[in-house]
């Protein structure tokens, strides 16, 4: 232990009873968060899983007293630290934040002072809590904190700022910041959400050693059930504010009460479900041998056309270097890449961080062009031209991305972002005619046509991102992390959606993802990029099963998740 901060293994660190927060005028004036039971000892993991608005979110933040403006909290019991928090002044209120919990937020990049230097940064709750005298002795714990948080050379990435270090970093940097008070409780609120498998490994092995060696209490937030049945001791499932199942995490995960929980645990892709409709699938029990056996239930998605078809891109020989400032030098983004995508194929692009997926993606999109090899579309040039040659084509080349809100013009109505695909000859009956059926085919009111993209959820936003590709009529969709932010029951009516619309329209898809599970439910073929190089395709189910590379092999043993889906 350090400085006698941490708490003792086993003591109580939170212990709320009937917790209720709303906010007086607004949702009906009903409580998003109804009646909550959380006990979080030292030394142990308490997950809260469930859906996006289910209250994960608000009950975290409310141990920090920063549910939001005018929200309005009772409880039975709301203790923290074995004091009745609901007395608190506003000065102990600050003396939780950062001192007694740390909180390490989702996205790093949006969480860090882009004006800052990540030292400044990490230093800041154990100067503003006056914790350590002198600039030296606070220096010290910086860096102290940034080699606990598994970054390499400190004192050199401590003069940095966020947007020079990568997303596995700049995470680890963020948990820097939330350990350097020695704080006795961790709320991680998604903290590898955006990551690939090894660096998502990585940063979760430093939040346990946290736990594991020092005695810190965490509160994990998250909607990826593989990293929940890998790291935390107990699990509540939380659904429209109420918890509807709880206990151990093996006890929850393997047998499941509610049928919320089944529904959640069945929805997660992986081999068995390809083919079938992730929203559909169900756990049905049974009776076999005097034992209880469950299996899952799904619904087949409609029938694909044959592959092997017309080529709709080919890259050859793809080469792209970068100038780096920092130790200067050429770094190698890609080093002869080649592959291509038939009409109809979905080819998954996985790799690590820094592996050369955006830059491929790039390349492909036409928005970079290579220093060496080209790309062709439908049979014609598409790199190595100017932009007024490739115009006619660009139609053809669709693009989902990850946040589709940083992506849409905030002024445009959803009406305005799927009109920029369609062609401005039509007149204005047919245009909105056409807009109308996108949303139809997407599965979305109509009544969302002048609503702007903030008003939406995530998951609506990204349907109108799917219906802005579509409108187009594209022959090849480039999909980037298409799902990652999402929760598992939204991702799964997203998929879905996508292998409806791509069985009936026979668009090609590039897949992009981290998420192994998700790679072996969609792709046909699989391409292995390390280090802007391909080690390892083929068909998916060969490559993921059967990896012939020890970098694939690298990649498979990082996916968490020890517990595993009904088969």
């Amino acid at each position: 232990m350090k400085d006698g901060t941490y708490g003792r293994r086993g003591e109580v660190l939170v212990d709320i009873e009937n917790l209720r927060i709303g906010f007086p005028g607004k949702n009906d004036n009903k409580d998003l968060v109804d009646g909550i039971d959380l006990c979080i000892r030292a030394g142990e993991c308490v997950a809260l899983v469930g859906e996006s608005g289910s209250g994960k979110s608000l009950t975290a933040r409310s141990i920090l007293n920063l549910a939001g403006k005018g929200a309005r909290m009772s409880a039975r019991r709301y203790e923290i630290g074995g004091r009745n928090a609901l007395r608190f002044t506003l000065q102990e209120w600050r003396d939780v934040r950062g001192r007694f919990a740390g909180l390490v937020m989702q996205d790093a990049l949006v969480s860090l002072d882009p004006l800052r230097q990540i030292g400044q940064e990490v230093g800041e709750t154990v100067a503003v809590h006056g914790l350590l005298r002198g600039e030296r002795a606070v220096r010290g714990r910086v860096l102290d904190a940034l080699a606990q948080a598994g970054i390499p050379d400190p004192q050199a990435r401590s003069r940095q700022y966020a947007h020079q270090l990568s997303g596995g970093l700049r995470q680890r940097a963020l948990i820097a910041a939330a350990i350097a008070a020695h704080p006795r409780l961790i709320i991680a609120d998604e903290p590898t959400t955006a990551l690939d498998a090894t660096v998502q490994k990585q940063v979760i092995e430093v939040l346990m050693r946290r736990v594991r060696e020092d005695g810190v209490g965490l509160l994990l937030i998250s909607h990826d059930l593989s990293v929940v049945s890998d790291i935390a001791d107990c699990v509540l499932v939380m659904r429209g504010g109420r918890v509807v199942d709880d206990g151990s995490t093996r006890e929850v995960l393997s047998h499941p009460r509610h049928d919320y929980t089944r529904a959640l645990i069945a929805a997660v892709p992986s081999a068995e479900s390809r083919g079938y409709r992730l929203a559909s699938a169900r756990i049905e029990t049974g009776a076999a041998d005097d034992q209880t056996v469950a299996r899952i239930l799904r619904e087949p998605l409609p029938p694909r056309a044959a592959l092997g078809g017309e080529v709709i891109l080919r890259a050859e020989g793809l080469g792209k270097r970068y100038w780096q400032q920092r130790g200067g030098g050429e770094f190698q983004a890609l080093d002869e890449v080649s592959f291509e995508i038939r009409a109809g194929e979905v080819l998954g692009l996985v790799g690590e961080s820094g592996s050369g997926k955006s830059t491929c993606a790039k390349i492909v999109l036409g928005l970079l062009e290579p220093d060496a090899g080209g790309v062709s579309l439908l049979g014609k040039p598409w790199s190595g031209i100017p932009e007024r040659c490739r115009r006619a084509l660009r139609p053809k080349l669709q693009y989902i991305p990850q946040d589709p809100l940083s992506s849409f013009d905030p002024r445009y109505t959803v009406r305005d972002i799927i009109l920029e695909n369609l062609p401005r000859v039509l007149g204005w009956a047919e245009l909105d005619r056409r807009v109308r059926g996108l949303l139809a085919q997407v599965g979305l009111d109509e009544r969302l046509i002048d609503r702007l993209p903030a008003t939406l959820s995530g998951g609506q936003r990204q349907r109108v991102a799917i219906a802005r590709a579509l409108a187009a009529e594209p022959a090849l969709i480039v999909c980037d992390e298409p799902v990652s932010a999402l929760d598992v029951s939204i991702q799964a009516q997203v998929i879905d959606l996508i292998g409806e619309l791509q069985a009936r329209m026979g668009t090609a898809l590039l897949f992009i993802s981290h998420d192994i599970g998700l790679v072996r439910h969609v792709a046909d073929r699989v391409l292995v990029l390390q280090q802007g190089r391909v080690v390892e395709q083929g068909e998916a189910g060969q490559v993921l099963t059967h990896p012939r590379h020890s970098y694939t092999r690298t990649l498979l043993d990082a996916v968490p998740g020890a517990w595993r889906q009904v088969a």
